[in-house]
């Protein structure tokens, strides 16, 4: 039996009520997911590259790491809560565990649970007029990470009328700014002789500050609420997890099955995404997937209120009113060929109800697959240059042996960018977390000759070797590849090789993310009783699990340390607390031997010149210009963590950066109308999708829409196009690090010439010569 240690009887009484009130069936619970979280530490421990024993270190990892996901902010538990957690629990985990039990899950989120209603009460009872004057010389942390837990009475309430008052404050200069806004256009709109513009009857009634405050606070207690015990199971379980690394992950079967449809960019259902309408209950129809069953249906809308949900042509309907979104989308989904029904509120209508019937089929997800474009410029010679980007959200594959794959969708992009006769390639992992290290092997390969790409270490110390299996590459010509602190994992290994074969030049960010551990996803097998005699394997769910740290084949690792780029362009990501070094628990790795590899290149990428040419650029680029001064600003921000409970204060500091924002906005309309005229028909730019790539013809990228890109319509009828938001635009739609990688791979291919890079002085932009032929296009270019 487990006891809680130093525990008065009282105490121990009204903690087993509590937790008895909230979750009656926790003795059950405790037996039913006692042995799933006791088969996820076997696996730990076997598996796990730490192999590593489930003991009180453990234990007290599991406790940090479960708190932290309650209660990141440290504002609903008290020091007095976290203090009798850590005296029961920090080193008494493993043992419960064990003992097939997790008592202290349910325990600490009945806490949680009270603690929130206590705080949602008081909330609402200082969200009113009259409780604050808004002219204290207090104020609150932004940041919360680094305090301490509030001592319960006086200090825990003052700390919470500091955040409900900034929450008001916060809402009142939305709410001014809002009502500055109307009156200014409604001022536009009768100096222009226009009528006022009409009310949306549909629209929600406007809610005081007061009231916004109390909703959001509504919100965070039924979603608490609606948590029962098997989603508190996986979190506790996802913690147990975590305690070894902070990418071994549990996964119960739904979020699994989530996963999966992650990683396949498929699905099978009706091709909708919802949300779920926390105000009137239900789920709403976002957006419909192009192509899938319930846009081909034609019954169900955009912004439709999906109320029940029944199976089959004549299943009864199950209320979804109060359901958790992540149930209403499990009953929405199902075999192929099979039929849902449900019962839909159309947008607009309060008791109208229809009824849809769909046939369920395979959806495929278009949005996050590989794209490319196609930039026709000119070189400072005015003679014509193609540049292709390739933009690369993930590294996908299909987990279910089907024929998803990166490299195949990256080949069909570079095999046609070279029938186009690119001069250099932008390869885009911004923001790409990573994928299917199978998948980074083969595309890297896309790239460079046989050879290898990555090494890996196990838990025995074991080295092994990956290798590019293609003979020669597919594209040999001047290639970057552009990063920033968000490409991670599969990113790295790509950027890694590419870099250390010096096939390509790294540009963005200082580092990528940090992340050099491989994980393999394995089944969660439990044995339940079965009519008291037979045991039967059940699969509950995942768990992806660190199994190797892999290493560049220069012998160092990516852990912690990331892909540090050839070029750097000022980013505020590289101040800002994210990367593998911020992680709790991350693994330390040591270097290794280096592979046998040879450079690409007879002659080394002429990184220095590249460099020096770029710094001389950005120095003197308004845009750069901006992104330092926004990054000094937030360095400042973070190192005083502090806001402002003084309204005046505040408003005045709305005042200073509406002031600055007009006057970056007047300077960039002039300067982007400027640069507009002087760089008329410099560029042209064509997208290559999936669906078009193998076309004849090409597409300009302005003509395709974002459902078309998207492969989903969200319903929006096309609003008339804002002026200044028009002239705000980038010219030729490229940003700041768009724009400079254009022109780093612009000297990439001068030097490969001439030695030199391209002189920005000298090179003033040409128009393109008409004379010269341009590929077959659907419109013409703008």
């Amino acid at each position: 039996m487990f006891l809680f240690p130093s525990l008065k009887p009282a105490r121990l009484l009204a903690l087993i009520a509590l937790s008895a009130t909230i979750f009656p069936s926790s003795v059950e619970a405790q037996t039913q997911h006692g042995d799933l979280a006791l088969r996820v530490t076997s696996m730990l421990e076997d598996e796990h590259f730490l192999k590593e024993p489930f003991n009180d270190k453990m234990s007290k990892r599991v406790l940090d790491t479960y708190l932290n996901m309650l209660d990141f902010s440290k504002i609903y538990f008290t020091k007095e809560d976290v203090d009798g957690f850590r005296s029961r629990h920090e080193t008494t985990i493993d043992d419960q565990v064990r003992n097939e039990g997790i008592p202290a899950a349910y325990e600490i989120y009945a806490v949680y649970q009270e603690r929130i209603r206590s705080r949602v009460k008081m909330a609402k009872e200082l969200a009113k007029p009259g409780v604050f004057t808004y002219d204290s010389d207090r104020s609150i942390k932004i940041s919360r990470k680094d305090a301490d837990w509030a001592a319960a009475g006086d200090a825990h309430d003052q700390l919470w009328r500091n955040l409900i008052e900034g929450d008001l404050i916060r809402e009142k200069l939305i709410a001014d700014a809002v009502a500055e806004e109307e009156a200014e256009e409604a001022k536009k709109r009768a100096e222009e002789g226009k009528p006022p513009k009409k009310e949306d009857p549909n629209a929600d009634p406007k809610k005081s500050i007061y009231e916004k405050v109390a909703d959001r606070y509504d919100r965070i207690l039924k979603r608490v609420n609606e948590n029962n015990v098997e989603d508190v199971a996986t979190l506790f379980i996802k913690s147990i997890a975590r305690a070894y690394d902070p990418h071994s992950e549990y996964f119960s079967q739904q979020q699994y099955d989530n996963f999966r449809i992650g990683m396949n960019k498929s699905l099978t259902g009706i091709g909708a995404m919802l949300q779920k309408d926390e105000d009137q209950g239900g789920a709403t129809i976002e957006g419909l997937v192009v192509g899938g069953p319930a846009f081909k249906g034609g019954d169900l809308e955009v912004k439709d209120r999906v109320i029940g949900v029944a199976q089959g042509e004549d299943g009864d309907f199950t209320d979804v009113v109060e359901m958790k979104l992540s149930d209403i989308v499990d009953l929405i989904r199902g075999e192929i060929g099979s039929v849902v029904r449900l019962k839909v509120i159309p947008q607009g209508e309060s008791t109208k109800i229809k009824l849809v019937d769909i046939v369920r089929d395979k959806v495929d997800l278009k949005d996050a697959l590989a794209t490319a474009d196609l930039i026709i410029t000119k070189d400072p010679q005015g003679k014509e240059q193609k540049i292709g980007w390739i933009t690369l959200p993930s590294f996908y594959a299909d987990m279910d042996g089907g024929n998803t794959s990166t490299t195949t969708d990256v080949r069909r992009l570079l095999t046609r960018l070279s029938i186009e006769g690119i001069d250099g390639l932008v390869v885009d992992l911004q923001d790409n977390g990573g994928g299917s290290l199978e998948e980074a092997i083969n595309m890297t390969g896309l790239f460079i000759r046989k050879g290898p790409v990555v090494q890996s270490v196990d838990w025995r110390g074991q080295r092994d070797q990956k290798s590019s299996k293609n003979g020669e590459a597919v594209y040999t010509g001047p290639m970057i590849v552009l990063i920033n602190k968000a490409s991670a994992s599969a990113s790295e290994i790509f950027a890694a090789a590419l870099q250390d074969y010096g096939r390509a030049v790294v540009v963005g960010d200082k580092t990528t993310f940090g992340k050099g551990t491989v994980q393999q996803l394995r089944p969660v097998l439990t044995n339940r009783l079965n009519l008291l005699l037979n045991r039967q394997v059940n699969q509950q769910g995942a768990l992806k699990l660190t199994i190797q740290t892999f290493y560049r084949i220069n012998g160092h690792s990516t852990q912690l340390d990331g892909v540090a780029s050839d070029i750097h362009l000022p980013s505020i990501l590289d101040i800002a607390e994210i990367g593998e070094d911020s992680l709790p628990n991350a693994l330390e790795v040591e270097p290794i031997k280096p592979s046998n590899y040879g450079p690409f290149f007879e002659t080394p990428l002429p990184i220095d010149q590249l460099r020096k040419a770029s710094e001389a650029r950005i120095g003197s680029m308004p845009g750069f210009d901006y992104i330092l001064e926004n990054i000094a600003d937030e360095k400042k921000r973070i190192e005083e963590n502090r806001i402002s409970l003084n309204i005046e204060e505040r408003k005045q500091k709305v005042k200073d950066n509406e002031a600055e924002r007009e006057a970056r906005k007047k300077e960039r309309i002039e300067r982007f109308a400027r640069i507009r005229k002087e760089e008329e028909g410099l560029f042209t730019t064509y997208k290559l999708t999936q669906d078009n790539v193998l076309e004849e013809g090409l597409t300009l990228a302005d003509e395709l829409s974002d459902e078309q890109l998207s492969g989903m319509t969200r319903g929006n009828a096309k609003e008339e196009e804002d002026p200044e938001t028009k002239a705000l635009e980038y010219p030729h739609k490229l940003d700041p690090y768009e724009r400079e990688s254009i022109r780093i791979v612009q000297d990439l291919i001068a030097i490969s010439k001439t030695g030199k890079p391209v002189n920005i002085s000298e090179a003033k932009p040409q128009p393109r010569d008409k004379t010269v032929p341009i590929p077959v296009s659907k419109g013409a270019p703008n």
